[in-house]
């Protein structure tokens, strides 16, 4: 993402910051043999160098002194609305040196062919390298204004970045984030822009970079349709992946707070943790939600209360009576251990009979201690 202010705004404005990049996107273009290009290694060099020096300034601090007082929400949409402005932008820059010759070099296995990638392979390069860098830095923007701790330097965390901001799941998304002001022609070339092969982990980040240049050619690879396509392709991609990071990093912004209002109020930090995760076990089954919860659960007890439980740390099954002997042990109110129970059964939806169930009994043992 550009360091640009989202009230820069203006077409000059836009304009010369797309110019800008592609600029120094050239000159990274350049730096790649064909080699890079056919085997994805290019995605490599790039999400290193979209990353290392960006992490390094942009963080929540960078992004209060420029908008102190303005919440979150509100930076998170016009950073979307600004990355969708400079991605169709630079979509009509690239399309006047897009033709078929991109086609026949890439292939329609995304770089097939081990000759020197020609003058209009080079410009699909500069764009599919523009969007892509665009979209990684504004999934990590999204991540830093919810405060959703990111480490690229982390394989886990790069994978996790990765996947939000290429839209890498299932294609509920796409179809349920297109509404009815997308064109009906774009609404199916986003589908079929969405509906190729999914990417695993397991292939690793020079995959990455294979699964985006395929996926990209469809922008000049369909009959009739032709180039204006790269202009609305890419704007409504990029929407489509900030929304995407939008919703992904605000539900596990949400999950955190939960888990820190929980922790804080917490008079049986310990006891907590117990009877969050007996909610959680209560249907035998956890959803992401709820295991992004326990384990920030986990962390806050250990920072905020200096509590370690190696016994639920090595557990496999939990016993229903071994909680409830502990609460039992416990003297006095335990209503912050009522209203955790009640919070965690609704992190996911709604409850459950079987969470019910579990609150019900908790509730009547709470009245007897």
């Amino acid at each position: 993402m550009t360091e640009a202010p989202i009230d820069a705004g203006g077409d000059d404005a836009d304009r010369e910051v797309v110019e800008h990049e592609r600029a120094e996107l050239r000159e990274f273009i350049k730096g790649l043999s064909p080699h890079d290009i056919k085997s994805g290694g290019w995605f490599i060099k790039l999400s290193a160098q979209a990353l290392s020096s960006y992490t390094d300034k942009v963080d929540w601090q960078y992004f209060q002194e420029r908008y102190e007082g303005v919440p979150a929400d509100a930076i998170v949409d016009q950073r979307i609305k600004m990355a969708a402005r400079y991605a169709a932008l630079e979509g009509g820059l690239s399309s006047g040196a897009y033709s078929a010759a991109v086609v026949a070099t890439l292939g329609s296995r995304g770089g097939a062919s081990p000759a020197t990638v020609p003058a209009a392979g080079a410009t699909m390069m500069v764009d599919v390298a523009f969007i892509t860098r665009l979209q990684l830095r504004l999934a990590y923007d999204v991540s830093v204004l919810y405060r959703v701790p990111l480490d690229p330097s982390d394989p886990d965390d790069m994978w996790k970045l990765i996947r939000v901001a290429f839209t890498i799941k299932s294609g509920g998304m796409v179809g349920a984030g297109m509404g009815k002001g997308v064109p009906f022609i774009v609404r199916r070339v986003i589908k079929r822009f969405y509906s190729r092969e999914v990417l695993t982990a397991a292939k690793g980040l020079p995959f990455v970079g294979k699964f985006l240049l395929q996926r990209n050619v469809i922008k000049i690879g369909i009959p009739v349709v032709g180039v204006p396509l790269a202009v609305v392709l890419n704007r409504y991609t990029t929407l489509l992946a900030g929304r995407h990071a939008q919703a992904v990093f605000r539900n596990e912004a949400r999950v955190i707070e939960l888990a820190e209002g929980l922790s804080k109020r917490s008079q049986h930090p310990q006891l907590m943790l117990w009877v969050a995760w007996l909610v959680i076990m209560a249907d035998h089954k956890i959803v992401d939600d709820e295991a992004l919860l326990i384990r920030h659960l986990v962390r806050l007890v250990r920072d905020q209360h200096q509590v370690v439980d190696r016994q639920l740390a090595h557990l496999v099954d939990i016993d229903p009576a071994e909680v409830w002997r502990r609460l039992d042990a416990e003297p006095g109110d335990l209503s912050d251990i009522l209203d955790v129970a009640n919070r965690v059964a609704t992190v996911d939806g709604a409850v459950n009979a079987l969470e019910r169930a579990v609150i019900s009994e908790l509730r009547d043992r709470c009245r007897r201690v």
